[in-house]
């Protein structure tokens, strides 16, 4: 078995089950989905090399209907970042991946009103520059309500109303094969929400296929390409 650059879900497992929390505040462990190879939109698989610099990248996982984030940082993020949801749980987010561990990936549903990338537009995003919501620049900003998180640092809050960070999408590397994978979650998961408040919505969209996991493999596009609007503030 080749060597791999592996954020899985044992070692995520393992690092909650470690973190000290405050007081007797529940500690998460990752939950595993469908393995799923992340491809380009001909169905080639995703190399990191040719992942540019502060763009956002948009893949579906892990459903057919729940967008995330994939971003490669110009600067590693090494991890140890200890974080909290709402309800109090705490889990230790373990960093990047691929080359300088600067490759990283998040749930695209906003932990405030679930504000999400659609076909026609979306509110939520990473900015690279600097702007009168994302300050210095560098950070995924949600125009809804102004939300903003640090992918250098498991999508904490930085500033806004989200109550916490963005679930991490968990990535597996073969430095081999330069092949990305998803396999799972930690964090603060949504998708219960997100399928009370919109799944009629999505139906009209996608049909019986809004649940469906998605399997095999995730097609990645850039945000521009993925929604018509990007509404950046």
């Amino acid at each position: 078995m080749e060597r791999r650059d592996f954020v899985g879900l044992c070692t995520a497992s393992a690092a909650a089950l470690s973190l000290p929390g405050a007081g007797h505040a529940a500690t998460l462990t990752a939950r595993n989905y469908r393995r799923a190879k992340l491809v380009d939109e001909r169905g080639q698989p995703l190399r990191v090399a040719a992942l540019k610099t502060g763009v956002t990248y948009v893949f579906d996982y892990p459903f057919a209907s729940t967008p995330c984030f994939l971003i490669r940082l110009d600067k590693p993020a090494p991890g140890g970042v200890e974080l909290r949801t709402e309800s109090g749980s705490t889990y230790r987010w373990e960093g990047g991946i691929g080359p300088g561990k600067a490759v990283v990936a998040y749930s695209a549903i906003c932990a405030h009103k679930l504000t999400y990338p659609t076909r026609q537009v979306s509110f939520i995003g990473y900015r690279d520059a600097p702007s009168p919501v994302a300050g210095p620049g560098k950070v995924i900003t949600c125009c809804s309500d102004r939300s903003v998180y640090d992918p250098a640092a498991g999508a904490r809050v930085v500033s806004g109303p989200a109550p916490q960070p963005l679930a991490t999408i968990l990535l597996e590397h073969d430095a081999k094969a330069d092949e990305v994978f998803a396999v799972g979650t930690f964090g603060g998961e949504m998708f219960t929400e997100f399928f009370k408040k919109f799944e009629f919505r999505l139906q009209l969209e996608m049909g019986n296929r809004v649940r469906s996991e998605v399997d095999r493999t995730a097609t990645v596009k850039e945000l521009a390409t993925y929604s018509a609007q990007w509404a950046q503030c």
